[in-house]
């Protein structure tokens, strides 16, 4: 018969080889610390957030100080629901949710992003399922568990960081794999869970989002099973949906807050949209889709289209008297407050960026709420009506004026040939027999890794190890590190040496 004790041991440990008595300490926190000491964490000081950090010269948020806000966010979240009586029991029910398993669970949770950020992401995605034969592709959130599981090396008998189940589960945003688990897999919902949809560029490719490769699925059955009975196979932890909220309530701020420290987003531009959606909404909402798509250029058009795309993706939350009020209040604090004073590195200005991005955050934390029979496209922990369309709002501003960008976009062009170039070029080292003694040790050892990972029997076993390898070993760099070793493998660097084997 099961004690009292063991369910929180489950919870805790899964597939964890730590001790029993470890009870006796905090594992969440030893979690923590596991995941900050681990040489991935402090990669992610070179890894692009929206624009990478390499000879910009400009002050932006990186991969690693987003993943610390993150973790800010979420803890304070976390302790304001678990401090409320009204949400303790449901969050008992619910499987629990202890800002320590939050914390580590938002450092842990873009450790796989690859150099050169979301674009990175998808050129990576695209080389492994169409130039590697890699059927799961590359997805950030499963490399970031493929990270703690496997990859990361800690010692002669274990693999991975050894972290406990529930900081595991929490991880998993998308708690699926991406074409067969769970069975039925969710992308075959109506609606799909957020993120369950395939690309609409190759519908037959499995989810855009999920959690783990099938190489890691023994390791995501084993950190939900202390869930099962609790929540369904395909809905995060509570402690997942903190995180993941959290993970929108930071980016949409500190994106915000960086292009306007930069000078990119420009006040003019920024009201022209808002404030003719405003003064001519009723009009725009009587054109056709097709004729609203002809006139992109049109001021208060694209936000138009933001507003019925919430509408047809999230109705189940979507409402025009919260949407309009949303943009009022962006338009009140972004373009009459923040933007209409341009940032000129002085005191002040710092202090009114930090007092605008204290202002939002106060008042997405305090809009959390938790339910017991949340949406398909929702978590058990979410933001109230209100903030949640300020979010999107947000998130629109950072789209429209910043990633939609011309001279941004020529960048990312030369990035993505530059990580196309890159792939191509390790492929080819890997089939050189003469150069196999002469291979970068880690690459060696993630073919090894890979090949272990592979069914005997697996057809083309050796190449798509080698194709897994390479993908790893790409992912795990930094965006100067990527830049560095194509230099060198393209003959153009001077420099014998090179930090790009280092980690």
């Amino acid at each position: 018969m099961e004690t009292p004790a063991e369910p929180r041991a489950r919870r805790l440990f899964g597939g964890s080889a730590r001790a029993l008595g470890d009870l006796a300490a905090n594992p969440f926190r030893a979690d923590r610390d596991r995941i900050v000491g681990s040489p991935f964490f402090a990669r992610l000081g070179g890894v692009t957030q929206v624009i990478s950090p390499v000879g910009s010269g400009l002050l932006v948020h990186n991969r690693l100080t987003h993943s610390l806000k993150v973790a800010q966010v979420g803890r304070s979240v976390a302790e304001r629901l678990t401090a409320d009586e009204r949400t303790r029991d449901l969050l008992d029910k619910l499987g629990g949710c202890d800002p320590d398993v939050v914390e580590a669970a938002a450092l842990a949770h873009d450790l796989g992003h690859p150099p050169f950020g979301h674009l990175g992401e998808r050129v990576l995605d695209r080389l492994a399922r169409q130039r590697l034969g890699l059927t799961d592709g590359f997805e950030g959130n499963a490399q970031s568990y493929r990270i703690v599981t496997s990859t990361e090396i800690r010692g002669a008998a274990t693999t991975g960081l050894d972290l406990t189940a529930a900081v595991r589960a929490a991880m998993l945003k998308y708690p699926w794999t991406r074409l067969d688990h769970p069975d039925p897999h969710p992308r075959t919902m109506d609606p799909p869970p957020r993120g369950a949809t395939p690309p609409p560029d190759d519908p037959e490719s499995g989810s855009s989002k999920f959690g783990a490769y099938r190489t890691e699925l023994d390791d995501l059955r084993q950190a939900r099973e202390p869930f099962a009975g609790r929540i369904p196979d395909w809905q995060q932890t509570v402690e997942a949906s903190v995180m993941d909220t959290a993970d929108d309530i930071a980016y949409a701020i500190h994106d915000v807050e960086d292009f306007y420290r930069v000078g990119v987003l420009q006040q003019g531009s920024v009201s022209a949209e808002l404030m003719a959606w405003q003064r001519e909404s009723g009009q725009l909402r009587a054109i056709t889709d097709a004729a609203l798509a002809t006139a992109a250029r049109r001021p208060g058009a694209a936000i138009e289209r933001l507003r019925r795309q919430l509408h047809r993706k999230d109705a189940w939350i979507a409402d025009d008297d919260a949407f309009a009020a949303a943009v009022e209040h962006v338009r009140e604090e972004l373009v009459d407050g923040l933007l209409a004073m341009p940032f000129d590195g002085s005191i002040e200005a710092e202090q009114y960026v930090a007092r605008f991005s204290a202002r939002w955050s106060t008042r997405f934390v305090e809009a959390i709420t938790v339910t017991d029979q949340p949406s398909v496209r929702s978590g058990y922990v979410l933001l109230g009506c209100a903030q949640w369309h300020e979010v999107q709002v947000l998130k629109f501003v950072h789209h429209r004026f910043v990633l939609a960008r011309p001279d941004l976009a020529l960048h990312q062009r030369g990035q993505a040939r530059l990580l196309g170039t890159l792939v191509e070029a390790l492929w080819e080292w890997l089939l050189d027999p003469e150069e196999e003694s002469r291979l970068p040790r880690r690459l060696h050892d993630l073919v090894e890794l890979a090949e272990a990972e592979l069914h005997p029997r697996t057809p083309d076993r050796i190449g798509r190890a080698r194709g897994r390898a390479i993908v790893d070993f790409v992912a795990q760099l930094t965006d100067g590190q990527a830049v560095a070793m194509l230099d060198a493998l393209s003959g153009r660097s001077g420099a014998l040496w090179t930090d790009a084997f280092v980690l």
